[in-house]
């Protein structure tokens, strides 16, 4: 059987440089999406997926490592708005653990997230996606003190195998000061010596990958940068970084299971970015209502179809 990947975005993962101790920066995950073409429409259907990310930057003179499973349930209805596949999606509980070493070791639950997408087929393999979402506020000390809007524009080219996809992710928090530093402390000073700063964010994931029978890999890259300084004397961050993407995916009855590792390097930065490489794996995917013909779900991003 012939496959054709169809990815779209589900997203509910946090930064790993939001887990360091320095100021904040994007409460999604820079490089969260590449390797999804979350561009175009899924069949309809009730999916879930779990998944399990982990990564390393190297945070000198220590190493920090986090780890996070992201429960997603994602439900591609069969209703359509504007021309658009109506699909929302769902993280409400997501596990951190974070370790820099030899200094500290934290864990906990991270923003909740909630989001729905509109996705248009634009056909001969294009695609092109709205998604409005948010993440909640929490308590929890590594993650971030205001709640906040989150909305994606991704276009993205699917045929023959290829997944060519640029991914724009724009944050609007809705406190930029809190009176909580949690994982994202302000610059120490008179006017805000315990506070939480939360600037507004730009994240931009390309993925140029091809697949090849039961592999797929090429280039991938991010862009991310803050928006908004949300006190005086903080230091805006940005980053551009470039890798690789490889991917084994094997298929059984009811769900697919793909090992896919990504590992990027700093190209250009400011303020206090770190080199990092980081390798995710996701794991398998159920299809909680089948469609009418055996859709699997690729990961937390993907859907197969055949063709």
């Amino acid at each position: 059987m012939t496959w054709k990947l169809i990815k779209y975005a589900a997203a509910a993962a946090l930064s790993i440089g939001a887990a360091v101790p320095a100021h904040a920066g994007s409460v999604t995950l820079p490089g969260e999406t590449i390797g999804a073409a979350t561009g175009a429409p899924a069949p309809p259907g009730l999916y879930y997926a779990n998944t399990v990310h982990w990564g390393c930057r190297n945070t000198s003179p220590q190493q920090t490592c986090v780890g996070v499973d992201i429960p997603v349930v994602v439900w591609s209805t069969p209703w359509t708005i504007f021309g658009a596949r109506l699909q929302p999606s769902f993280a409400p509980i997501v596990p951190v653990d974070v370790n820099i070493h030899h200094t500290a070791h934290l864990s906990g639950l991270f923003n909740s997230y909630a989001g729905v997408q509109l996705a248009w087929d634009l056909g001969h393999g294009w695609g092109f996606s709205y998604l409005l979402g948010g993440y909640t506020t929490s308590d929890q000390s590594i993650a971030y003190s205001s709640p906040s809007l989150n909305q994606r524009f991704a276009l993205s080219y699917t045929a023959d195998g290829w997944d060519l996809t640029a991914n724009a992710i724009w944050g609007i928090q809705a406190h930029r000061v809190t009176d909580y530093p949690q994982v994202s402390p302000c610059p120490i000073s008179p006017v805000s010596p315990h506070n939480g700063c939360n600037p507004n964010f730009l994240n931009v994931d390309l993925t140029a990958t091809k697949r090849f029978g039961k592999w797929e890999l090429g280039p991938v890259g991010f862009y991310s940068t803050d928006l908004s300084a949300p006190v005086p004397g903080y230091q805006k961050q940005s980053q551009f970084a470039l890798g690789a993407l490889w991917a084994t995916i094997s298929t059984g009855q009811l769900c697919k299971r793909t090992l896919q590792a990504t590992c990027t390097r700093r190209i250009t930065a400011a303020a206090n970015f770190a080199d990092r490489c980081a390798s995710s794996f996701h794991l398998g995917i159920l299809p909680l209502v089948h469609p009418r013909q055996p859709y699997l779900l690729h990961n937390e991003y993907a859907i197969d179809a055949p063709r």
